[in-house]
């Protein structure tokens, strides 16, 4: 993967930014950012690498079929990674419709700009071309006490978002079958880490508990996640992209599985110990409130295939992941600041009166 062009949609998000950083910082990539810079894209995220000469930026929006042949067209990449997408499942439930048309129409828009151009390539070229769409383990619904998320187990889709995504891997596959475009999925557990927009559970939390204000938790606070820290992430991510097999699928987990309680108590200990209030432990600050409509239960990946097949696991353990992103907050204050001053206060979003009946 020596000197490649990679083409990253939505990296001015939280995923994508570090992935940029990563790429820019560890590889001889040269890079696209291709964003729409909706509400959770911030270029901010960016300003350490804006100014590298391996970087480039095209706002654009992946629906635009006119845009994104422009784009491939002048930049010619020879990797995309596509993780442009609306992503809060409490947002698709209030308003599904840009979930569709970003997630599915898009991503429709950037296979037939990709196949397009792939079929223009040298035949040299063609065989190292490759399309890495990042999905989520939302995809596959629920789990109960037991079992993981294999790349085998069938999907179940329970939130307008991940139905979106689960519609979003079916069209990459098909793009795979069909034409012949070397495809990879990865589909992801819960991550978390710096440049995190907070309408996400741990930013949320803490910039709640920093500002002393109640730090909600959905239900009982039993559901369950696996938890896989943004470094990690996009390391697997580019190992796949070096190793990975054409058609293939690799679930992407951290082996960290903790409850939403968990996580908050984890989060109020660290500041606890980091930043002590003399009002009283922020664990006091911890509410309980109405459940997520169709919240599920429990998601754990087995992430067996890309550990045996590429040689990738996760080096953070949880505590020291939310350490680390604690930190970062902390550190951080003019790149969050604006946000929840601005675009996001932490407002509850996704009440509905509808119910899963499953």
């Amino acid at each position: 993967m020596n000197n490649c062009r990679v083409l990253v949609t939505g990296g001015a998000g939280f995923i994508g930014s570090n992935l940029i950083h990563h790429l820019l910082n560890t590889t001889d990539a040269t890079v696209l950012n291709v964003d729409k810079l909706t509400y959770a894209g911030n270029l901010h995220s960016l300003a350490a690498i804006e100014s590298d000469a391996r970087y480039h930026f095209l706002q654009a929006d992946i629906c635009n079929m006119e845009s994104i042949q422009q784009a491939f067209a002048k930049f010619q990449p020879s990797v995309v990674m596509h993780l442009a997408a609306e992503s809060h499942v409490d947002r698709s439930i209030d308003g599904p419709s840009a979930f569709i048309e970003t997630n599915i129409a898009g991503t429709y828009t950037m296979l037939q700009c990709a196949l397009e151009h792939w079929r223009n390539l040298r035949a040299g070229d063609q065989g190292q071309f490759r399309f890495h769409h990042i999905s989520t383990d939302e995809v596959f619904g629920s789990l109960g006490a037991d079992g993981y998320f294999l790349e085998t187990t069938p999907y179940d889709p329970r939130s307008p978002y991940s139905a979106s995504k689960a519609s979003s891997d079916h069209l990459v596959r098909s793009w795979f079958h069909t034409y012949g475009l070397p495809t990879l999925i990865t589909n992801c557990s819960n991550n978390y880490g710096p440049f995190q927009f907070p309408e996400k559970l741990i930013p949320l939390v803490l910039l709640n508990a920093m500002a002393r204000k109640p730090l909600p938790i959905y239900g009982k606070g039993d559901n369950i996640r696996d938890w896989l820290h943004v470094d990690d992430h996009v390391k697997a991510l580019w190992t796949v992209i070096k190793g990975g097999v054409p058609g293939r699928t690799y679930n992407i987990g951290g082996n960290m599985e903790r409850t939403n309680l968990q996580v908050v108590q984890t989060l109020c200990k660290i500041l606890d110990d980091q930043r002590p209030h003399q009002d009283g432990s922020y664990a006091d600050l911890i509410e309980f409130v109405a459940d997520r409509p169709g919240h599920d239960k429990r998601y754990a990946i087995d992430a067996s295939r890309i550990k045996d097949e590429l040689g990738w696991e996760p080096a953070e353990t949880f505590e020291s992941g939310i350490e680390k992103t604690i930190h970062w907050y902390l550190r951080n204050e003019p790149w969050w600041r604006p946000i929840r001053e601005g675009t996001y206060t932490g407002k509850r979003l996704g009440l509905s009166n509808s119910r899963s009946t499953s």
